[in-house]
Order: structure tokens, then sequence, then C-alpha cells
């Protein structure tokens, strides 16, 4: 076992993360148990260190933290410990199937693969634990120079492509508020942003879905043709967050009407005292808050 050396406030500023931020996520998702010294207080190690660096990373490409967990859990990295001890041996293999295909650039076999993965799981547990799960290994492997730029946008072409067919194939209810869905300005991780509006087409509810982010004046312009109740953006990376939080005050005063909800992992860094400052804005992180949100 590695010795704890890191306290909360030292780990907080290496990775400019939150205090409350990060004691919420281990509550949560007990995804690390860091040791207490005799006081009492939290010491981190660095195989704690490396976790969290992982997981911010992912949050930065457009996954929320509960996805990036799942995805620790389910990608069996360095860090995050044994692949065989989180997955099941069938998953297992039709990820290892798919990784080789996308690979060797086999785009008819990728996708027999991955319409086996939707008829064998549920259409959340294909997209975040097996698609989502390879576009990190993807990435990944890119990151660490064992695989080419173009061996990653191949793969991660096709991932999306799938991801965003299924999306546009779910029947909604046209009874329903309209919807409009992109990212924050600056933003073009949109994972977390397609994750979210396949739940909201689940709901039934009519959603447009833009992707990455569009000028400021072009949205607006699109809000007056589409004319949604509800407007929905993700924002990743904490840099784009002071643009986005001024970009919702000016839509707040050309369109009364309109419900914005804000996403993304830029959210958790924010302080607590800002939080409640976006109360009614900020949309959660998981399904069960999604739903929470739309019922305000």
């Amino acid at each position: 076992m590695q010795e704890g050396k890191y306290n909360i406030k030292a780990v907080s500023n290496l990775l400019n993360i939150q205090p409350g931020t990060l004691r919420a996520w281990e509550r949560r998702y007990k995804f690390i148990e860091p040791v207490r010294n005799e006081s009492g207080h939290r010491l981190y190690t660095e195989k704690h260190l490396q976790i969290l660096k992982w997981l911010i990373n992912k949050t930065e490409q457009g996954f929320t933290i509960s996805q990036a967990v799942s995805l620790l859990e389910s990608t069996g990295s360095e860090e995050g410990g044994s692949t065989e001890n989180r997955k099941d041996e069938q998953t297992i293999k039709l990820s290892d199937d798919l990784i080789e295909a996308l690979l060797n650039f086999d785009e008819n076999k990728a996708q027999m693969l991955i319409s086996q993965a939707f008829s064998m799981y549920t259409i959340e547990h294909t997209i975040v634990g097996v698609l989502g799960s390879i576009l990190v290994q993807i990435g990944d492997k890119w990151e660490n120079g064992e695989i080419t730029s173009a061996h990653e946008h191949f793969a991660s072409n096709i991932l999306k492509a799938r991801i965003s067919s299924v999306m546009h194939t779910i029947p909604t209810n046209g009874f329903l508020p309209k919807a409009l869905a992109v990212c924050a300005p600056g933003e073009k991780h949109e994972f977390g942003l397609l994750i979210f509006t396949i739940f909201l087409k689940r709901k039934g509810y009519e959603t447009i879905y833009l992707g990455e982010s569009i000028a400021d004046n072009d949205l607006f312009i699109v809000l007056n043709i589409i004319k949604p109740r509800y407007l929905f953006m993700s924002c990743s990376m904490q840099a784009n967050l002071e643009a986005t939080l001024e970009l919702i005050e000016a839509l707040k005063n050309d369109f009364p009407d309109l419900k914005v909800g804000l996403g993304g992992a830029a959210l958790s860094f924010i302080s607590e005292e800002e939080r409640a400052g976006l109360c009614g804005i900020m949309i959660g992180e998981t399904q069960s808050d999604w739903e929470e949100w739309l019922k305000v």
C-alpha cells in the first residue's frame, strides 16, 4: 500500500480542483479512499493523484464525472485496476475485437461489432460502457504514441457517427416542448452532450442537436427560428466557463421565457459560493439529476 503524502490542499493546488468538489466526488462515487493521518485528515497517494488526473482529463474531453468514473471502471486503466475485475468476459472480448477492427481500418467488421453491442446491451450501457470506453482507450493510445492520429480519427469518427445515428432514430413526442442542445462557447468535445440529448429524446422531447459550439450571434438567430422552451449547453473546459456564463446572462435578457440548462465538467471546478448562484441552471451529472431538473 502506498503512503499518503499529499493533503487535500496540495491536491487541490496541483490539479486545480476545489476541495469541496474533491470531497463530493469521493463521497458520491467512492473511486478512491484516501488514508488518514493521526489527526484524521485526508492524505492522498501518488496512485490517487494518477486516478484524479485521469478523471479530470476525461471530463475535459466532454464526459461528466459520473461517466468518467464508469469509464474508469470499465476500461480497467492502469490507474483504475484490472480489466478482468471490472467487465464481464463477453464485453471484454467484444471490446477487444472492436478495437482491433478499428485499428486495422476494418469498417465493415467494426460496424458489425457495434451492432452486436447494441443487440446485447441497453442503449445507455452500449454508448457509455462500450463505445465510450473504447473512445477513451483509443484516445489514451494516441496520447501515449501507440497509434497514429489517422487511427484515432478513423476510430473516433466511426464511434461518434454510430452514437449520433442512434440519437437521430429515436422518436419524439410533438406535444412536449422543444429543446436545443449545443456546446458552450469554445467547446469542441461533445460526447457528454450527445448522451444528454439521447436522454432527452428518449423522454420524448423534440431536441435539435447542434454539437460543437457556434458563434454567439448565430445562436441568437437559431433561437429566434426554433423558439425552443429549453436550451442546453455543455461546458467541459474551465477556461470557457466565464464566456459561457456571460452568454447565458445575455440570453436571459433577450429570451426571458427560455429555460437554460448548463452541464459539463467545468462546473465541477467552481466554488460552493459560485455554485449557489447557478442554482436552477446546473442540470447535474447523472440521469436522476436530469430527471429532477426537468421537473422544476
